[in-house]
């Protein structure tokens, strides 16, 4: 099936072509996407009132996050995903924890390569929203990951990070296999703290070297 433009754009941004502060044009966009303008009128209007793209007079360009908002989304993001585990440890099948458990295995292939490291990360966490069996649940982690493609960099970056987030990741799954929904909770949230809090050090240096130079 044909991906609309509205789709293409998101995945355009959520994949890094488009990055935070970019100017998104209706024309050029209508040229690389091969549609005509108005369904990319229509798309950008969408990703406007979702707040993934934001006005610089009379410009869109692709929002970002200040210091607050990122705090809120992890936030948010640590109460959701840490239920998407327990979840998971009910309701997962034996089949999904066996592709929870290779896609670890798979994505040792990436490290030293944050970015293909950071789609593998998000391929593994919609796998246990999946394994969650709450469409509700999902389609709310849909959007809080939608607005994780705002950050212009991936904490995955930081040296050591990569390792330390499978470790923790195979934490995740042997709760959800175990079955014990406190401990699946639990790890997953930890995921999410030290993963905020590399993201902190991440900024705080980058702001650190602004300021040098």
């Amino acid at each position: 099936m044909q991906k609309d433009a509205y789709t293409l754009i998101l995945e355009a941004i959520e994949g890094g072509t488009y990055r935070p502060g970019d100017r998104l044009v209706e024309s050029e966009l209508a040229d690389r996407l091969g549609v005509s303008r108005t369904p990319v009128r229509e798309a950008l209007q969408r990703l406007e009132t979702q707040s993934m793209l934001t006005r610089d007079g009379r410009s869109l360009i692709v929002a970002s996050l200040d210091h607050n908002q990122l705090a809120e989304l992890y936030v948010v993001r640590a109460e959701l995903e840490g239920l998407a585990a327990r979840l998971a440890a009910k309701h997962a099948t034996e089949e999904e924890i066996r592709v929870l458990k290779g896609m670890i295995e798979e994505d040792r292939a990436h490290l030293g390569d944050p970015e293909a490291l950071s789609r593998a990360n998000r391929r593994f966490h919609k796998q246990i929203h999946l394994a969650s069996h709450n469409r509700f649940l999902v389609q709310q982690l849909g959007l809080v990951h939608r607005s994780m493609a705002l950050l212009a960099t991936t904490s995955l970056a930081a040296e050591g990070r990569g390792e330390a987030a499978l470790a923790e990741h195979e934490a995740i799954v042997t709760a959800i296999a175990a079955g014990d929904e406190t401990a699946a909770q639990a790890a997953l949230r930890a995921h999410i703290s030290r993963a905020f809090e590399t993201r902190l050090k991440l900024d705080a240096a980058s702001a650190k070297r602004a300021g040098e130079s």
